[in-house]
């Protein structure tokens, strides 16, 4: 693929966005993309499979599991490199560092591409249709039910009670979540009282809250650490993992009608940190400041080994948070290559086309919890930045155990019988396979084939 080819026209975005046209953009379906119909590359044959000059860290297999969502196993991913302007001093979260009203377009346009049609107004509609039907449901969104969203706020007041936001690590970006209410508002009709964003083991900085409770989205509630109630009729319960106190979920999310899980691409110490270990933000015990370390989840993470038994698919599979999520986002609008590094523009300027060592400048969408995580380990495992910044994930395979576990839950290689939380025994989370090599990126959905995930690039 040459990334330095023309753009496509509107006509071309608007009939490809329709599905009337398959399998010609960068990844498979649509695009306003900034290069076209892609060549094939040394690295893969005339069949679309990849030869042996790339060799992967992660073992290549079929797809495993059944994609979920209004278009199965879709990720869309919109890209516009000048929506981040940051030249590397100062915060990396100043809000004169993002262009808003790109990075809202490239919002809308991400969801009305995961939907398959051609404005937000329709792909939310489209999106909540898809995801009550998968819940045994009809229709879509009704006026006054609950969102929640579940930010990743990690970097921000991480041993303390600092509102300031005053860090260099990885958090939320302020102007992604914005777009997000935005569209939900505007585009999707749902009122700002009726969204709560959260995190219940950290602090949102004032900055962030003001800037995401001004002007169409006044209203939005936040819910941290300070103001979060636990549900004591709502324990977490694990299908193996033992715990010596009791996770409760938070009334923000057993009161909710649907959950939006809005995690951030980057590496982590343990390897990865993507939709599904998002949720080590999601509940409450007797230490919030360190939850997860008090449930003991993080052993069970950084000693992960294929095969083994992962509450990270518990976490996917839980009644109250993964069967509530209608919509799965990576911010990767900056990328660091770990979760407690300072951000420069040296560990968070990829590589890997069609960054060509600047920022990220993305966005991630999916209705396939297993399809996004899967497409985002392949990216983080794939990028210089990263991997020789980042340890615990080079040359790691082990990190994808989780995936392997939630597509295959119906009969887990760790032989655990998953559980909801509820009683009910997990059928089916996703699918999860590998991309064919870094260049084309493409899987198998985008090479013709009837299952698996399908990654649909959109460069504005």
């Amino acid at each position: 693929m040459d990334w330095s080819k023309s753009k496509l026209s509107r006509r071309k975005f608007i009939r490809l966005a329709s599905g009337a046209v398959v399998g010609i953009s960068a990844f498979g379906i649509m695009g306003c993309s900034k290069g076209s119909v892609e060549q094939m590359t040394s690295s893969q044959n005339s069949s679309g499979e990849t030869s042996s000059d790339y060799t992967p860290v992660f073992p290549r297999h079929e797809a495993y599991g059944k994609g979920i969502g209004a278009k199965p196993g879709r990720v869309a991913w919109t890209h516009d490199a000048n929506s981040v302007k940051w030249d590397g001093s100062g915060y990396w979260w100043d809000l004169s560092h993002f262009d808003e009203p790109a990075i809202l377009q490239m919002t809308q346009k991400g969801i009305a591409t995961l939907a398959g049609v051609t404005t937000a107004k329709e792909g939310w509609d489209i999106l909540f249709k898809a995801h009550n039907d998968l819940c045994g449901k009809q229709g879509g969104y009704s006026e006054g039910q609950k969102i929640a969203i579940k930010a990743n706020i990690n970097g921000a007041a991480e041993f303390d009670d600092d509102y300031s936001g005053r860090s260099h690590h990885s958090y939320t970006n302020p102007v992604a979540l914005k777009a997000l209410l935005i569209s939900l508002v505007q585009d999707g009709n749902v009122k700002p009282e009726n969204i709560t964003v959260f995190d219940v083991t950290r602090i949102f900085p004032d900055y962030m809250q003001q800037l995401c409770q001004d002007g169409v989205t006044k209203g939005v509630n936040f819910v941290s650490r300070i103001n979060g109630v636990a549900d004591m009729n709502a324990p977490i319960v694990w299908t193996t993992h033992e715990s010596d106190v009791i996770n409760y979920l938070p009334t923000c999310v057993t009161e909710a009608d649907y959950l939006i899980n809005l995690a951030t691409l980057k590496g982590h110490d343990y390897g990865i940190t993507l939709c599904a270990k998002n949720h080590f933000g999601s509940f409450i015990n007797d230490y919030r400041l360190r939850a997860p370390q008090q449930a003991q989840l993080h052993g069970n993470v950084s000693r992960q080994k294929m095969g083994d038994y992962s509450v990270l698919t518990d976490l996917m599979g839980n009644y109250q948070l993964g069967e509530k999520t209608m919509l799965y986002m990576f911010d990767a609008l900056i990328c660091p290559s770990g979760n407690t590094v300072d951000i420069t523009a040296e560990n968070s300027t990829w590589k890997q086309a069609p960054f060509n060592n600047s920022f990220t400048a993305s966005l991630f969408f999916s209705q396939d919890p297993v399809a996004i995580d899967s497409v985002g380990a392949d990216f983080l495992m794939n990028e210089p930045t990263v991997i020789n910044n980042n340890s615990a994930l080079k040359n790691n395979p082990d990190v994808e155990n989780y995936l392997h576990e939630a597509a295959l839950i119906d009969n887990a290689p760790s032989g655990t019988t998953y559980y909801n939380g509820n009683g009910t025994i997990i059928k089916n989370l996703g699918v999860h396979e590998h991309w064919n090599n870094p260049q084309e990126k493409k899987y198998s959905r985008n090479l013709g084939k009837a299952e698996g995930i399908e990654l649909v690039y959109i460069g504005v």
